[in-house]
């Protein structure tokens, strides 16, 4: 008769909790990123390593999400789109005590859900409750407001459940299990104990493959004169062989469409046609068909990529000669039409505003545009994050304020380059690793980091293995062993 009641109890308190909050209206972008940890934990592409395709619909999803999210914490933003969003969620063992197996090894289910929301704390609510994950843990963030000072009381005030509450109802106390993952956290030396095992096998079983894959880019690339062949996604070896394969029976079966090609870049990725920064883009979910005719577009997309170099320069001296340019590691992948109308736009609005630049003052530094921003900033590599709607004066006011500062962090950012190498280098060769890598996420500082902790360590478990530096420990399917850059020993 206890369990009943008391879990109604619990029940009506969370709902009554929840509420108080609602009537605050008032979440940060901070608060709201750590009210969703259970969901980034239960969703984040790293856990799908073994899983391609639902690696790949998270990675698209959680940049949508991120979008909308950063949207909502825009000052005067009013212009909403219902945002519909698929997630994989990774599904937990029913009864499993251990912290570290909570989430089973390929357990998950598809969960879809339309945002349409306009404050951040909704929207939060609304995502965890889609994808059945608690709540509870919103009652101690700090959400305020002036004119619900009484809500912000009750809900900051944190609930301590008597130890016989777990009993009855069977609820997992919450202490318990911060005890228990801080006693299981994982080392380097206890993960690499467990999976070498099981990286080897699959890295043995893959080698075939990607000598094929090796084969093949080979081979194509010197047929078609390219100067690389690449991915945008983790997509496993025999995905990528397939992929070639199907670009080897195009050029046998239509070589006149690929006339244009000589000296390009093709990247397999989600969509088809020129990417912003001119490599040809071949959408891995579209036929030969799709194929062909952006192979026949080639020379309207040179036209309109010298359009957009012209768009560049222009902007360059109207900012005293800073270099507009796109980095394909940092930002969304645009295609060349999208980023010449967000060139094109922001080139209209300097050319208006006439800002009072001193011509090459600027010269040696760089930009990059972004349309989904609302603040400048200036990145750790010494370049400009510039939004199409930034204000012409803050923007001016902003990159005189910053420009020593980037000039330094330009010139730092070529010794790391150079550190980081060096690293790679002699970590690879000390471990006898056959390649070591980082994730896009991972930043030079950190790969460094990682790199001099990782030479103090006596590691033999890796030799001849593919080390991939992330943020999470995961066993991609081919054998590649990922390991976070931050690991504990």
């Amino acid at each position: 008769m206890f369990t009943p009641f008391c879990h109604i109890l619990k029940l009506c308190l969370e709902k009554i909790l929840v509420q108080c909050i609602l009537q605050s209206r008032t979440l940060s972008g901070a608060d709201a990123i750590n009210a969703l940890r259970p969901f980034y934990f239960a969703v984040h592409p790293d856990f799908f390593g073994q899983h391609p395709k639902e690696r790949e619909v998270n990675e698209n999803s959680l940049k949508r999400l991120n979008g909308y999210l950063e949207n909502l914490q825009k000052p005067g933003f009013r212009s909403f789109k219902p945002t519909q969003l698929t997630f994989y969620v990774r599904e937990r063992e029913p009864n499993s005590s251990d912290v570290q197996e909570s989430f089973s090894a390929s357990g998950f289910r598809a969960v879809s859900f339309t945002l349409h929301t306009r404050d951040l704390l909704s929207t939060v609510l609304d995502i965890l409750n889609s994808c059945s994950l608690s709540t509870e843990h919103i009652q101690s963030l700090n959400v305020n407001s002036q004119t619900h000072k009484e809500a912000k009381s009750a809900v900051n005030r944190p609930i301590k459940w008597d130890k016989t509450y777990y009993s009855f109802t069977g609820f997992k106390d919450p202490e318990e299990e911060l005890e228990q993952a801080q006693r299981v956290e994982t080392t380097l030396i206890s993960w690499l104990d467990g999976n070498e095992a099981s990286a080897v096998k699959k890295l043995k079983k893959s080698l075939p493959l990607r000598k094929e894959l090796e084969r093949l880019k080979f081979e194509l690339s010197h047929q078609l004169e390219l100067s690389d062949i690449r991915w945008q996604r983790s997509w496993g070896i025999a995905h990528r062989c397939s992929q070639l394969h199907s670009l080897g029976r195009l050029v046998q079966q239509r070589p006149e469409v690929l006339k244009n090609v000589k000296g390009r870049t093709v990247v397999f990725t989600d969509r088809s046609g020129m990417s912003a920064a001119g490599h040809i883009m071949l959408g891995t979910m579209d036929v030969h068909h799709h194929w062909t005719k952006i192979f026949e577009r080639l020379p309207n997309y040179y036209k309109l990529q010298k359009r957009l170099l012209f768009l560049e320069d222009r902007i360059s001296q109207l900012l005293g000669g800073i270099q507009v340019i796109y980095i394909e590691e940092l930002q969304p992948l645009l295609t060349l039409e999208e980023y010449y109308e967000t060139l094109d736009s922001f080139y209209n609005k300097l050319r208006d505003s006439r800002l009072p630049f001193h011509p090459r003052s600027l010269r040696g530094l760089q930009m990059i545009l972004e349309s989904d921003r609302y603040a400048p900033s200036l990145h750790e590599f010494g370049h400009f994050t510039i939004p199409t709607v930034c204000d012409p004066a803050t923007l001016q006011w902003f990159i005189f304020a910053k420009a020593q500062e980037a000039r330094e962090n330009l010139k730092r950012k070529e010794e790391m380059m150079i550190t980081e190498k060096e690293l790679i280098d002699t970590s690879t060769e000390k471990f006898s690793l056959d390649r070591l890598y980082k994730e896009p996420s991972v930043s030079s500082a950190q790969m460094i980091d990682c790199c001099k902790r990782l030479l103090e360590e006596s590691l033999p478990y890796l030799q001849g293995m593919h080390l991939c530096i992330s943020h999470f420990y995961s066993v991609l399917q081919d054998g590649d062993l990922c390991i976070p850059w931050n690991w504990k020993n």
